[in-house]
């Protein structure tokens, strides 16, 4: 433990933000490290909270086997012992491992090597399927290899960024606020923004183009058409550095022909597809920002080829200012995909379709086991485990009970499974509730190791407090059981330095042509001879770190024309619009769409702790239009039904503008420790793209109803409550407890007596209880000494009550007569501030409305000078901008009014 400041890397999405954390009296600091290439100082809201997150706080402390705990060795041993059992009655195929972006590149390294090496099981999957493979599979198509081509400094050189498929403002803050900073020194730069919701990305942006859902080849073959017609290609380019043009082009001809049938099918107005289309025609630096929007579809690989096709026309692509770009999801999911952590990879970007790639990585590992087929992806693999074809399974880190399609059939499939392992820091996981063996992970801030992020650069993650309870390092949980399987020597590793330097070796191995020019373009040869002290040492370092070379020149790839195919050529594709697997139809008429909130992480295990990440999107909601809610007669803010062909779930609708008639949107974080109905992966098909194996998540018909209930409680308490007899509840982590929000189709009597009694305070507190016979609201509350020990709210609907307020309650010293007017006056909010807008510096809404109006401010720097509102990670600063935008249009009303 120290307290001087420590270079770390931040624990969430792939941006891969630098990040100092120093630890003092027993609490982590972190500020954005301002030296770091991806984010000079700057950290969203869930990164700044890391240091909330170093805590034993529902931590996993010890290993455990049939829900006992047991020691290290007991674990480690059970497992090797009954992995080889497998093997020996079932062959290796009858084992897997599913991984997560979470893992460390030493961890990751270590599993796909005892796996496909020397278990000799090719079924080794990761989280990452469900989130970057289909651009994975593009980039292999086009390229001949998994490279992404460009840098973040584009951004700041590029005139034109098109996001497609991706809520910047709040799934990747930071480069979002690096966009909006390249644009003030730039007022001439461009945004685009392609996505069927108005989020705040889109609303910032200077086009919107919200396209029907799934339509995106549609929309670039009709983009890649319209530059062959205006004369726009690039002909040299495509001659000297292509193949397959011809036959690309005329597919995008034979159905985006016509722009006025293109528009209507994109289902936006032709004016705006043409100036996109002009925009990027006449524009010489292009990026094109891509992620879920593009990527979770059963056509994924082909939308994100059909984009790498537009760029390869016009030879946008390996200059500054250009190019396509992939947006990681994970903080190591690049990381992952370099060692080979997917399935259909081998290891170190060598691939399975290339016999010398398996006899290269066959010597270098020195074994004779080295799988020679692809295994089962995500959906498969969990499939082939309900199926009873793989008899163990070893799950890293992730959470797919939640995460994956269909999670009925992962629990059921796990329920069937004889042996699942699962090593987490979290103890209370959707997951962790099937394991047979748990292991207990070490988390961020534990943990040591490198991590890559969306521009290929890898960066230290460092250890900044000891290990929580028995946590150990994945990389030595995975070790000590390939040794007791009788693999020690090529898994005998001293420390996480060890590993990096022979992955470093691996990529480096045969891979010199004639004179430092690589034939893969994974290569790390700079990185080879590390001593442990130069490791611990590690400066941010974008690959390829090739040997004797200047590494200014390898922020980019393709900037000679030469890719990594066969032909040293790129590949046009060709490809065809082809819709949704599954339809919308007379009982599923709704599309449904998935993503992530702005304060959130993936299924919550961790950022649900902290309360300040809970109060800007408390509780899991539907989104929908204001004219399908009147079709299908759903009020704002009640309980409705939402329902596909495979599931239903119960959750809040949220009326919105924000998003179009005929489609609904639900976040996908909320999971069955957080929520009653809150797991939107429940009603997910699993249909994946044929290429990649990545699931279809932003497309499912779905129809909605109200859900019939006869009242509403929250819950402000301490201890946990005993949830199985609510028919509908969400628990939030508050400052010194919990709050809870109940729904039942009891009588608010009825549910009244039950909840009370669960409550049982003490003799000694003081209590008071209060029932509008009229309105049917019934208000509980007791207090021992000066503490709150739980307050309850009943009424029919609680929807004219402002709840944020709640969020603060159990710190308050609240004497009877406070507790009096708390529980007399359902109208009080005068205790705490309400809707938090700002999570890093807490600042409400209502103190920034009102900021704005008694100031007469008029621009987002002068409120966050007034507020401090925004000033530190500015995910909020495209809201505040909402809401000084709402304000100048009152002020205007008001001003012209007679």
């Amino acid at each position: 433990m120290t307290n001087t400041w420590v270079k770390t890397t931040c624990a969430f999405c792939g941006v891969g933000c630098g990040i100092e954390a120093r630890v003092n009296n027993d609490k982590v600091i972190v500020r954005g490290d301002k030296q770091h290439p991806a984010n000079f100082g700057r950290l969203c809201s869930k990164g700044m909270a890391l240091g909330e997150i170093v805590n034993n706080k529902g931590r996993l402390l010890q290993p455990y086997i049939e829900g006992k705990t047991t020691s290290w060795q007991n674990a480690i041993t059970k497992i090797a012992t009954d992995f080889k059992q497998v093997v020996d009655h079932f062959g290796s195929e009858a084992i897997g491992f599913y991984l997560s972006g979470q893992l460390l590149t030493e961890d990751y390294y270590v599993a796909n090597k005892l796996m496909k090496g020397f278990i000799g099981s090719p079924n080794i999957d990761t989280n990452s399927r469900l989130c970057m493979s289909s651009s994975v599979a593009a980039h292999k198509r086009a390229f001949g290899s998994d490279t992404v081509p460009g840098c973040y400094e584009d951004l700041e050189k590029a005139e034109l960024i098109i996001i497609a498929g991706a809520n910047l403002a709040w799934c990747h803050p930071v480069l979002y606020q690096r966009i909006i900073a390249a644009k003030q020194q730039a007022p001439n730069l461009k945004i685009v923004v392609i996505d069927p919701r108005k989020t705040i990305t889109a609303q910032t942006a200077d086009l919107h183009l919200a396209i029907e859902p799934g339509t995106d080849v549609l929309l670039f073959n009709g983009l890649l058409h319209y530059l062959c017609q205006g004369n726009k290609l690039n002909n040299h380019f495509i001659r000297q550095y292509t193949e397959g043009f011809s036959l690309a082009l005329q597919a995008a001809t034979n159905e985006a022909h016509d722009l006025l049938f293109l528009a209507k099918h994109l289902a936006i107005s032709s004016d705006l597809l043409t100036q996109f289309y002009r925009w990027f025609a006449e524009t010489d630096k292009v990026v094109t920002l891509y992620s879920q929007g593009i990527n979770q579809s059963s056509c994924g690989t082909d939308k994100v080829n059909s984009i790498l096709n537009c760029h390869l026309a016009m030879g946008k692509i390996g200059k500054p200012g250009c190019g396509p770009f992939s947006l990681t999801g994970q903080p190591n999911a690049m990381g992952g995909r370099e060692v080979g952590g997917m399935a259909n990879s081998l290891a170190a970007h060598l691939e399975f379709n290339n016999p010398q790639h398996h006899e290269l990585l066959s010597r270098f590992w020195h074994t004779s086991k080295l799988v020679k087929q692809p295994g089962l992806k995500a959906v498969d693999l969990f499939d082939a485990v309900a199926k009873g074809k793989i008899k163990a399974i070893w799950i890293m880190g992730t959470n797919p009970v939640v995460s994956m399609p269909n999670s009925q059939h992962v629990i059921t499939a796990l329920k069937n499974c004889p042996l699942v392992v699962v090593s987490d820091c979290m103890l209370e996981t959707d997951t962790n509730q099937y394991a047979d063996i748990l292991l207990p992970a070490t988390d961020w801030g534990e943990k040591s190791g490198m991590v890559t992020n969306s521009e290929r650069r890898i960066s230290r993650q460092r250890t900044l407090v000891k290990p929580a309870g028995k946590a150990k390092p994945d990389w030595w949980i995975i070790c000590e059981v390939a040794k007791q399987m009788g693999f020690y020597q090529a898994f005998n590793y001293e420390n996480e330095a060890d590993i990096f330097k022979e992955y470093a070796k691996l990529t480096a191995f045969e891979n010199d042509a004639l004179g430092n020019n690589s034939i893969r373009d994974l290569d790390l040869s700079l990185l080879t001879d590390l001593t442990t002290q130069e490791y611990h040492d590690f400066t941010p370092t974008q690959w390829p770190a090739i040997k004797n070379t200047k590494q200014s020149n390898n922020k980019r790839f393709f900037a000679d024309g030469k890719f990594y195919t066969q032909t040293t050529k790129a590949q046009f594709i060709t490809v065809s619009y082809k819709p949704p697997v599954t339809k919308t139809n007379s009982t599923y008429p709704l599309i449904l769409n998935t993503g992530r909130i702005r304060d959130q992480w993936h299924t919550m295990t961790r950022t649900s702790f902290i309360p300040k990440l809970c109060t800007h999107i408390s509780e899991p909601y539907v989104h929908l239009n204001p004219l399908d809610a009147t079709t299908f007669s759903i009020k704002h803010d009640e309980l409705v039904q939402l329902t596909s062909n495979i599931g239903t779930l119960i959750t809040k609708a949220k009326v919105s503008e924000q998003i179009l008639s005929g489609q609904v949107f639900m976040p996908m974080h909320w999971t069955r420790m957080l929520a009653s109905s809150g797991q939107v992966s429940q009603l997910i098909n699993p249909n994946v793209d044929p290429f990649s194996g990545q699931p279809e998540s932003k497309y499912t018909p779905v129809t909605i109803s109200p859900w019939q209930y006869n009242c509403e409680a929250v819950v402000v308490v301490r201890k946990k409550l005993i949830l199985k007899h609510f028919d509908y509840w969400t628990k939030q982590h508050i400052k010194g407890g919990y709050l809870y929000r109940l729904a039942s189709k009891q009588s608010p009597e009825t549910f009244y007596s039950k909840l009370i009694t669960q409550l049982k305070p003490d003799s000694a507190s003081s209590r008071l209880a209060f029932y509008d016979k009229t309105e049917q609201e019934f208000r509980y509350g007791f207090i021992n000494g000066p503490q709150l020990h739980a307050c309850v709210f009943i009424a029919p609907r609680l929807n004219h009550f402002d709840l944020a307020w709640l969020n603060d309650l159990l710190t308050l010293n609240l004497q009877p007569a406070l507790l009096h007017r708390l529980i007399a006056n359902n109208k009080t909010n005068s205790l705490v501030n309400e809707k938090i807008l700002c999570a890093c510096k807490q600042v409400s809404q209502k103190i920034i409305c009102n900021t704005i109006r008694q100031q007469q401010l008029d621009c987002t720097a002068a409120v966050s000078q007034a507020t401090l509102a925004g000033s530190v990670c500015g995910s909020c600063i495209p809201e505040i901008q909402i809401l000084l935008d709402t304000q100048l249009l009152s002020s205007n009303s008001n001003s012209e009014s007679p």
